[in-house]
């Protein structure tokens, strides 16, 4: 990897330079500069959608699957040698592509603005591999959306928020998709292998991008630049550079190291590479792990779960992250690679702080180990001011093993209600040995209102930060007991 290695991106199947770009330069600028002005910035930070583009990423196999991610975010470096189809790619005023076709024919669109975004991310569900004609309308999927008769899930559009034609067109677009024809080219792309990542290096007047091709390579460049800024997803960081004009002397790219991609299953732990997004996570543990099958739908959107990773969530530090309470009450265990080798910290032990934790600037995020056996009553309550796409007020993640009526092992992680991501100990203590009654969870929910250090500020109260950790036991018991009411 070199400074004079050519950089360039095969973007709706042309080869394009990307010779004198700034390293601070997103995806979405990059394009819009190449004269393909479809996609546009709205909001900058990955929550409207209107930036949205393809990208053929690895499908879990041998294939490609094309992905929807907010240019907006991504560094133009980081697309080097990857593939990348917009709305101009996907057809023309002469042979629209299908979904660009029932996006104009059902009135989906009205100012034009957000179009190219959503039929980006209509395209990539279109797109999906397993989508298929269930004949019949279904009232929700695995990411809690309605689905069509033609297996296209609606939550593919929840990061595209602009409804200024109202929702009932775009859905009757979506749900008016058959499968790809015989001969698109996009259809027959998924079944070769995606492009192989490739060793990066990008200066210019705001410093450096660099991509290393292994992990050896990354703690390299780390050890060299120390006080470099580590980017995977750049859901965080991406906001950063837009919107509060950050700006790092050098940046090392990491989404896609072979070692921190691996999603391992054994007999005491299952180990998630830090690199991996949240939808590829979710779709190879396929449901193993009931409690983050909860946490998935409500973290951002589709758009943003295409790029956010497991441990870009955990190293931004921030204190209302959706994975670290889930994490916490599953008892993880990060695993932190440097040049002496890997090191392991409970979750629990990780932070020391608000965004600071005990890394150490040698030491890279290289995993997250989840122990086995799981306990089987779980829940993720999460407070937000949306259902999906937003930030929480408070999170609260719980894990009981209940034997015999009695609560023998109680774990409960905590978001939003301190400086850091908490165990809520005390409330533990409360049920542990005790009978899984309306009692015994009235008793902890009271402990539970007094976790944590909540604050007041524009999302909530700390009084009413309070309040939620209190009802958010209630809400578990009562869910827990039999349909028909009777229980202790």
């Amino acid at each position: 990897m070199t400074p004079e290695q050519p950089l360039s991106v095969t973007v709706n199947g042309a080869e394009l330079d990307l010779a004198g770009t700034d390293p601070a330069t997103n995806a979405l600028d990059w394009l819009r500069g190449q004269g393909l002005t479809g996609a546009k910035e709205g909001c900058a930070e990955g929550e409207c959608g209107a930036c949205a583009v393809l990208v053929a990423r690895p499908d879990g196999g041998s294939g490609t699957e094309w992905t929807a991610v907010n240019a907006c975010l991504l560094p133009a470096a980081s697309l080097d040698g990857q593939e990348v189809v917009t709305a101009e790619g996907l057809g023309t005023p002469g042979h629209l592509h299908p979904v660009q076709h029932e996006m104009a024919v059902r009135g989906g669109s009205q100012c034009g603005y957000c179009t190219p975004g959503f039929v980006c991310s209509m395209a990539a569900e279109y797109y999906r591999a397993d989508r298929q004609d269930d004949g019949a309308r279904v009232g929700g999927d695995a990411d809690r959306h309605e689905s069509g008769p033609n297996g296209f899930r609606l939550g593919a559009l929840s990061g595209n928020l602009c409804r200024c034609t109202g929702y009932r067109p775009i859905r009757d677009a979506a749900f008016a998709l058959e499968s790809p024809a015989a001969d698109d080219r996009l259809a027959a792309r998924r079944s070769d292998a995606p492009p192989p990542p490739v060793g990066t290096r990008l200066s210019g007047a705001t410093g450096t991008y660099a991509r290393a091709a292994d992990l050896d390579e990354a703690l390299d460049l780390l050890a060299g630049h120390p006080g470099a800024a580590v980017v995977a997803g750049s859901t965080d960081w991406g906001v950063d550079v837009n919107l509060r004009g950050t700006r790092a002397p050098f940046v090392i790219g990491i989404d896609r190291l072979p070692e921190l991609r691996r999603l391992e299953i054994g007999d005491e732990a299952v180990e998630i590479g830090a690199a991996l997004t949240l939808t590829e996570v979710q779709r190879e543990l396929a449901g193993r792990i009931p409690l983050l099958d909860q946490v998935f739908p409500q973290f951002g959107s589709r758009l943003i779960r295409n790029g956010a990773t497991v441990g870009g969530n955990l190293g931004t530090g921030s204190p209302i992250g959706d994975l670290p309470p889930a994490l916490l009450a599953l008892e993880a265990v990060v695993v932190l690679a440097s040049p002496d080798g890997d090191r392991q910290v409970p979750l629990a032990d990780y932070y020391t702080g608000y965004r600071r934790s005990v890394r150490r600037p040698d030491e890279l995020i290289r995993a997250v180990r989840i122990p086995l056996p799981l306990s089987p009553t779980t829940a993720f309550h999460k407070i937000a001011k949306r259902r999906y796409d937003d930030i929480s007020s408070v999170a609260v993640a719980v894990a009981l093993d209940v034997v015999d009526g009695s609560v023998r092992r109680a774990r409960i992680g905590l978001g939003g209600v301190a400086a850091t991501p908490v165990r809520a100990l005390a409330t533990e203590a409360a049920l542990e040995g005790r009978a899984w009654t309306a009692a015994t969870v009235q008793a902890a929910a009271e402990v539970m209102r007094g976790e944590g250090t909540p604050l007041d500020d524009h999302r909530a109260s700390a009084a009413y930060r309070s309040a939620v950790l209190g009802t958010s036991l209630l809400r578990l018991h009562a869910d827990e007991q039999p349909e028909d009411g009777v229980g202790a």
